[in-house]
């Protein structure tokens, strides 16, 4: 998760749409994993290992990000995370990393830091924004370096020595909409026009609400099954002995 979007949303972040959402796929993605202690890589506020804390997928979490300012600790409903800014070796059974292979120029080398060191049968769930064509002024004020196709994930994470598991598209039930608004923007830009500015915004409670219907909907149907198009891609992917 970005910094950026925790500055924008403030405390309504553990409420908007988008982040309930995706919380709620990347649980269903997950399904049966559960494990004593969750690595958050590039964790921001750590919402989405205090969602997995919060519905008893992990014990404990460690959450990384080269942007606190400090490291600390906190107890969460009765359970801790930690905060840091680096990490020497990765001994937990699950990575998170939603949302933070855009923003390196080497996605393997990433990946690869910390996989190489997790143990065997470990798994790490990812998330990157999808298709280069929807590139817009979101994705530079996020400092993106690139969007995803699945087939362009899964070289990433057998580049870096993991086993993909599965694949899918989420966010499809805005696909069309936003594919079509940002290819009509991009229609009447010239090259290198984006503005730097954020999607993400704070809606009245009625159209919040709804937003999350309609991706309670589409997780219950379409994402088992999306490997054609949406926002967001999901990947689970797991380190296996040679």
């Amino acid at each position: 998760m970005d910094l950026k979007e925790e500055d924008i949303l403030g405390d309504k972040i553990h409420d908007h749409w988008y982040y309930v959402s995706k919380g709620k796929a990347m649980r269903a993605f997950l399904d049966d994993v559960k494990v004593d202690e969750v690595l958050d890589v590039g964790a921001g506020s750590g919402i989405f290992s205090r969602q997995l804390l919060d519905h008893n997928f992990a014990n404990s979490a460690v959450c990384v990000d080269p942007g606190y300012d400090k490291e600390w600790s906190e107890d969460h409903k009765g359970k801790s995370i930690s905060f840091v800014k680096t990490l020497d070796q990765t001994t937990q059974n699950l990575i998170l990393m939603m949302d933070v292979l855009e923003h390196v120029p080497d996605d393997v080398a990433l990946l690869r830091e910390y996989t190489d060191t997790m143990p065997v049968g470990g798994k790490v769930l990812i998330t990157v924004p999808a298709f280069q064509f929807m590139w817009s002024g979101h994705d530079v004020f996020l400092e993106h370096y690139r969007r995803y196709t699945i087939e362009m994930m899964e070289k990433t994470i057998t580049g870096a020595g993991m086993t993909p598991i599965k694949s899918r598209y989420f966010f499809g039930s805005l696909f069309p909409a936003v594919a079509a608004i940002r290819l009509g923007k991009k229609a009447i830009l010239q090259k290198g026009e984006y503005e730097a500015k954020s999607e993400l915004a704070l809606y009245p409670d009625w159209f919040n609400s709804l937003l999350i219907k309609i991706h309670d909907a589409e997780r219950g149907t379409l994402f088992n099954v999306n490997k054609a198009f949406g926002l967001s891609v999901f990947c689970l992917c797991e380190k296996r002995g040679e």
